[in-house]
Protein backbone atom coordinates (compact mmCIF):
# COMPACT_ATOMS: atom_id res chain seq x y z
CA UNK A 1 0.00 0.00 0.00
CA UNK A 2 1.50 3.37 -1.04
CA UNK A 3 0.18 6.91 -0.73
CA UNK A 4 2.13 10.15 -1.10
CA UNK A 5 5.57 8.75 -0.35
CA UNK A 6 4.24 6.43 2.39
CA UNK A 7 4.40 2.66 1.95
CA UNK A 8 3.13 0.01 4.35
CA UNK A 9 4.47 -3.45 3.65
CA UNK A 10 5.37 -6.75 5.28
CA UNK A 11 8.59 -6.65 7.27
CA UNK A 12 11.59 -8.48 5.83
CA UNK A 13 14.73 -9.86 7.52
CA UNK A 14 16.81 -7.08 5.98
CA UNK A 15 14.68 -4.56 7.93
CA UNK A 16 15.98 -5.87 11.27
CA UNK A 17 18.88 -3.39 11.70
CA UNK A 18 16.55 -0.40 11.15
CA UNK A 19 13.76 -1.85 13.33
CA UNK A 20 16.26 -2.59 16.07
CA UNK A 21 17.57 0.98 15.79
CA UNK A 22 14.01 2.28 16.31
CA UNK A 23 13.34 -0.10 19.22
CA UNK A 24 16.69 0.55 20.93
CA UNK A 25 15.71 4.16 21.56
CA UNK A 26 12.67 3.01 23.55
CA UNK A 27 14.63 0.41 25.51
CA UNK A 28 17.44 2.83 26.44
CA UNK A 29 15.52 6.07 26.98
CA UNK A 30 11.92 5.27 27.89
CA UNK A 31 9.71 3.11 30.07
CA UNK A 32 7.38 2.55 27.10
CA UNK A 33 8.88 -0.93 26.92
CA UNK A 34 9.75 -2.71 30.14
CA UNK A 35 12.63 -4.43 28.36
CA UNK A 36 15.86 -3.13 29.91
CA UNK A 37 18.50 -4.48 27.51
CA UNK A 38 18.47 -4.02 23.75
CA UNK A 39 18.16 -7.45 22.14
CA UNK A 40 20.75 -8.62 19.64
CA UNK A 41 19.92 -8.55 15.94
CA UNK A 42 19.76 -12.34 16.03
CA UNK A 43 17.23 -12.31 18.91
CA UNK A 44 15.18 -9.57 17.23
CA UNK A 45 15.07 -11.55 13.97
CA UNK A 46 14.02 -14.69 15.87
CA UNK A 47 11.17 -12.74 17.48
CA UNK A 48 10.09 -11.42 14.08
CA UNK A 49 10.18 -14.88 12.50
CA UNK A 50 8.17 -16.34 15.40
CA UNK A 51 5.51 -13.63 14.98
CA UNK A 52 5.37 -14.10 11.21
CA UNK A 53 4.42 -17.78 11.57
CA UNK A 54 0.88 -16.62 12.23
CA UNK A 55 0.49 -12.84 12.45
CA UNK A 56 1.26 -9.74 10.37
CA UNK A 57 4.49 -7.85 11.01
CA UNK A 58 4.38 -4.57 9.10
CA UNK A 59 6.70 -1.65 8.46
CA UNK A 60 5.87 1.86 7.35
CA UNK A 61 8.22 3.73 5.03
CA UNK A 62 8.22 7.40 4.25
CA UNK A 63 10.18 8.40 1.17
CA UNK A 64 11.89 4.99 1.16
CA UNK A 65 13.04 4.99 4.80
CA UNK A 66 11.47 2.73 7.42
CA UNK A 67 9.89 4.95 10.08
CA UNK A 68 8.15 2.36 12.23
CA UNK A 69 6.73 -1.10 12.63
CA UNK A 70 3.70 -2.85 14.07
CA UNK A 71 2.79 -6.45 14.68
CA UNK A 72 0.35 -8.71 16.47
CA UNK A 73 0.98 -11.66 18.71
CA UNK A 74 -0.85 -14.32 20.63
CA UNK A 75 -2.96 -13.19 23.56
CA UNK A 76 -2.27 -15.59 26.44
CA UNK A 77 -1.47 -18.48 24.06
CA UNK A 78 -4.36 -20.89 24.70
CA UNK A 79 -6.53 -22.01 21.77
CA UNK A 80 -9.74 -20.56 23.25
CA UNK A 81 -8.09 -17.12 22.85
CA UNK A 82 -7.39 -17.59 19.12
CA UNK A 83 -9.76 -14.74 18.19
CA UNK A 84 -7.83 -12.30 20.37
CA UNK A 85 -4.36 -10.86 19.90
CA UNK A 86 -1.98 -8.34 21.41
CA UNK A 87 -0.87 -5.46 19.18
CA UNK A 88 2.39 -3.51 19.26
CA UNK A 89 3.62 -0.41 17.44
CA UNK A 90 6.90 1.53 17.51
CA UNK A 91 7.80 4.61 15.49
CA UNK A 92 11.12 6.31 15.03
CA UNK A 93 11.27 8.88 17.80
CA UNK A 94 11.51 11.69 15.23
CA UNK A 95 8.48 10.37 13.30
CA UNK A 96 5.95 10.54 16.11
CA UNK A 97 2.85 12.77 16.02
CA UNK A 98 2.66 13.02 12.23
CA UNK A 99 0.02 10.39 11.47
CA UNK A 100 2.29 7.46 10.59
CA UNK A 101 1.32 5.48 13.70
CA UNK A 102 -2.37 5.77 12.89
CA UNK A 103 -1.83 4.66 9.27
CA UNK A 104 0.28 1.73 10.40
CA UNK A 105 -2.13 0.61 13.12
CA UNK A 106 -5.11 0.89 10.75
CA UNK A 107 -3.29 -1.31 8.22
CA UNK A 108 -2.53 -3.84 10.95
CA UNK A 109 -6.15 -3.83 12.11
CA UNK A 110 -7.40 -4.39 8.54
CA UNK A 111 -5.19 -7.44 8.14
CA UNK A 112 -6.20 -8.83 11.53
CA UNK A 113 -9.88 -8.40 10.71
CA UNK A 114 -9.37 -10.22 7.39
CA UNK A 115 -7.83 -13.11 9.35
CA UNK A 116 -10.95 -13.35 11.52
CA UNK A 117 -9.58 -11.83 14.71
CA UNK A 118 -12.18 -10.13 16.89
CA UNK A 119 -10.48 -8.65 19.95
CA UNK A 120 -7.34 -6.49 19.91
CA UNK A 121 -5.43 -5.83 23.13
CA UNK A 122 -2.65 -3.39 23.91
CA UNK A 123 -0.44 -3.62 26.99
CA UNK A 124 0.73 -0.08 27.79
CA UNK A 125 3.15 1.35 30.34
CA UNK A 126 1.22 3.96 32.27
CA UNK A 127 2.60 6.52 34.71
CA UNK A 128 0.72 7.72 37.73
CA UNK A 129 2.65 10.94 37.15
CA UNK A 130 4.17 11.59 33.74
CA UNK A 131 7.95 11.89 33.72
CA UNK A 132 10.83 12.02 31.25
CA UNK A 133 10.56 8.26 30.60
CA UNK A 134 6.86 7.74 29.93
CA UNK A 135 3.75 9.81 29.36
CA UNK A 136 0.11 8.98 28.77
CA UNK A 137 0.54 9.50 25.00
CA UNK A 138 0.33 5.80 24.14
CA UNK A 139 -2.94 5.36 26.04
CA UNK A 140 -4.32 8.51 24.39
CA UNK A 141 -3.19 7.26 20.94
CA UNK A 142 -4.97 3.94 21.47
CA UNK A 143 -8.11 5.67 22.79
CA UNK A 144 -8.12 7.85 19.66
CA UNK A 145 -8.13 4.63 17.59
CA UNK A 146 -11.12 3.21 19.48
CA UNK A 147 -9.47 1.21 22.25
CA UNK A 148 -10.91 1.39 25.77
CA UNK A 149 -9.11 0.85 29.05
CA UNK A 150 -10.14 -2.45 30.62
CA UNK A 151 -7.57 -3.09 33.34
CA UNK A 152 -4.72 -1.65 35.35
CA UNK A 153 -1.82 -3.24 37.18
CA UNK A 154 -0.12 -1.13 39.83
CA UNK A 155 3.65 -0.81 40.23
CA UNK A 156 4.33 -3.87 38.10
CA UNK A 157 7.24 -2.52 36.03
CA UNK A 158 10.48 -1.24 37.54
CA UNK A 159 12.80 0.69 35.25
CA UNK A 160 15.09 3.70 35.77
CA UNK A 161 14.73 3.19 39.53
CA UNK A 162 11.01 3.94 39.33
CA UNK A 163 7.83 1.89 39.48
CA UNK A 164 5.34 2.12 36.65
CA UNK A 165 1.80 0.89 36.22
CA UNK A 166 0.58 -0.99 33.18
CA UNK A 167 -2.83 -0.81 31.59
CA UNK A 168 -4.63 -3.07 29.16
CA UNK A 169 -6.74 -1.55 26.43
CA UNK A 170 -9.16 -3.41 24.16
CA UNK A 171 -10.82 -2.89 20.79
CA UNK A 172 -13.49 -5.19 19.38
CA UNK A 173 -13.25 -5.38 15.57
CA UNK A 174 -15.67 -8.18 14.72
CA UNK A 175 -18.85 -9.99 15.66
CA UNK A 176 -18.72 -12.80 18.20
CA UNK A 177 -20.84 -15.75 17.02
CA UNK A 178 -22.02 -19.01 18.50
CA UNK A 179 -20.29 -21.02 15.77
CA UNK A 180 -17.19 -18.84 15.23
CA UNK A 181 -15.08 -19.78 12.20
CA UNK A 182 -11.38 -20.37 12.92
CA UNK A 183 -8.84 -17.60 12.53
CA UNK A 184 -6.78 -17.85 9.37
CA UNK A 185 -3.00 -17.42 9.55
CA UNK A 186 -1.70 -14.26 7.92
CA UNK A 187 -0.51 -14.74 4.35
CA UNK A 188 2.62 -12.82 3.46
CA UNK A 189 3.02 -11.36 0.00
CA UNK A 190 5.58 -13.28 -2.11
Amino acid sequence: METSGITIRDARPEDVPRLLEIYAYYVKHTAITFECEVPSAREFLARMQHTKKRYPYLVIEKDGRVQGYAYAGAFVGRSAYDWSCETTVYLDNSARKCGLGKKLYEALETRLKEMGLLNLYACIAYPRTEDEYVSKNSAEFHAHLGFTKIGEFHSCGYKFRRWYDMIWMEKIIGTHGDNQPPVRPYRYAP
